[in-house]
């Protein structure tokens, strides 16, 4: 790649790791932009993860750092996550064309639905921080599935987390960033590692994506804990809409 295509690379990484920890969908604008540049598919899909590893250490320090971690709950969904990873990613490693399109933006209007109505019960959609969570047997079953998603293509896996954490286990749109970001590190990190042992990626590139997401997941974590559930419900529900237009009709 030439210079002024990684540092392309790099600026689009920042607003893709905003959106990542604030909502999902960042990487619908950096593996496309890759297959743009001229890499395969599941090339562009395994070196997007180098991108979303340290995208997301930067986020769970930054979460940690403002008084947001609860690595023991964190770990044992990551974990569950990371069985359904090992599944996809072996899938993903062979992902061409774009198939997936129409099932992703129905998962997502799916989502929009389900985390636009209120909580049953009279909840406040300004749950105080370290709510106990709830139906913590079906949160890790349901990440399985997520895991093998995110192991599979992990465009839009950030959209099938947030509602698994917030509407099924009851936490509150801070804790569920804060949760999803942990989440996708470790799977991520079985995920890359079955991808970079049957792919030749593009290590360099991933690094400076990586220097953007990174940067963005920071804005990211500090606009998730500072502004609270209401702007992130908004960049969710906005984010949401613009990539369903996109999947479905363009």
């Amino acid at each position: 790649m030439s210079d002024w295509e990684l540092l392309l690379l790099a600026l689009v990484g920042v607003l893709a790791g905003w959106l990542n920890v604030l909502a999902g969908g960042g990487s619908l604008l950096t593996v496309p932009l890759m297959v743009f540049m001229g890499l395969p598919g599941p090339v562009a899909n395994g070196t997007n993860r180098i991108a979303i590893l340290m995208q997301n250490i930067t986020a769970v320090t930054t979460f940690h750092r403002r008084g947001f971690s609860d690595f023991r709950l964190s770990l044992s969904l990551a974990l569950a996550a990371s069985l359904g990873a090992v599944f996809g990613a072996r899938l993903g490693v062979h992902l061409e064309g774009v198939w997936f399109n129409r099932t992703l933006a129905l998962i997502m209007l799916g989502v929009m639905l389900l985390m636009g109505h209120e909580r049953l019960g009279g909840d406040t959609a300004d749950s105080p921080a370290g709510t106990a969570p709830r139906r913590l047997l079906a949160g890790h079953l349901l990440m399985v599935g997520a895991g093998a998603w995110g192991g599979f293509i992990q465009v839009g896996v950030g959209f099938i987390l947030m509602p698994i954490l917030n509407r099924v286990m009851g936490l509150n749109l801070v804790l569920t960033n804060m949760h999803k970001v942990f989440i996708i590190l470790v799977f991520n990190l079985v995920a890359l590692a079955v991808f970079a042992s049957q792919l030749q990626l593009m290590w360099w590139a991933g690094l400076w994506l990586a220097l953007g997401n990174s940067l963005g997941g920071w804005l990211g974590a500090h606009t998730s804990v500072d502004k609270g559930e209401r702007r992130i419900r908004l960049v969710l529900n906005l984010t949401l809409a613009v990539f369903i237009v996109k999947l479905l009709f363009f």
